[in-house]
């Protein structure tokens, strides 16, 4: 749902953020000719085939004024290759001094089938991801604003790891998604832990 604000101005009031995924990133999608149209933040995911170049041009289009808070680069490189791709953004949006917040999504990256197909994910991998994404930053003088993760108070099976070690052989006990696997509740204290040392750490 678009809302006119005025006569020049639209809001979209269907969600929270709206964003931009990896199907529909590239300059003359009907999406982005869209997303140009409205004054939402507007998160972008960038994975691993990303295209820099045309991304420059997004953001250009998406943010013409350059305004701070209204775009959000979703980072999902998956662990394999965030050390090689996001210097490589960062590069690109420092050289064209684009206010951008910088997000982590370590999740989507980092899935795979398991042995006995299940869609699952490795706690090992996210946090190591998240981990690479707060260093290569530090070392870059950016700043890593924001987190994304899937997670459940429930007490799932469906990523492999954490305190409990759940094995792959262990998915079938509990595991109750629709989608896309979650972190438990176990895993998501954890997971907190390490965020609070990864701040502090940068402070």
């Amino acid at each position: 749902l678009t809302k006119k604000i005025n006569n020049n101005t639209y809001y979209n009031s269907s969600a929270h953020m709206v964003w931009l995924g990896d199907r529909t990133r590239h300059i003359n999608s009907a999406h982005v000719e869209y997303l140009s149209g409205i004054i939402n933040p507007i998160g972008i995911k960038c994975g691993a085939k990303l295209d820099i170049k045309d991304l420059e041009l997004i953001i250009k289009k998406l943010n013409p004024n350059n305004e701070s808070g209204k775009i959000i680069l979703i980072c999902r490189f998956g662990e394999q290759y965030i050390e090689k791709d996001l210097p490589k953004l960062i590069k690109m949006v420092t050289k064209n001094n684009f206010n951008v917040i910088w997000s982590c999504d370590p999740m989507h990256g980092n899935t795979y089938n398991s042995k006995n197909h299940y869609k699952t994910r490795s706690f090992k991998t996210i946090i190591n991801e998240l981990k690479l994404f707060f260093n290569i930053h530090y070392h870059s003088s950016t700043y890593p604003g924001a987190v994304h993760f899937e997670f459940t108070p429930n007490n799932v099976t469906e990523c492999v790891g954490g305190i409990r070690n759940i094995k792959e052989s262990d998915l079938h006990i509990n595991y109750e998604t629709a989608c896309d696997p979650r972190l438990n509740h176990e895993q998501s204290l954890e997971l907190a832990f390490v965020i609070t040392d990864l701040i502090n750490a940068t402070q």
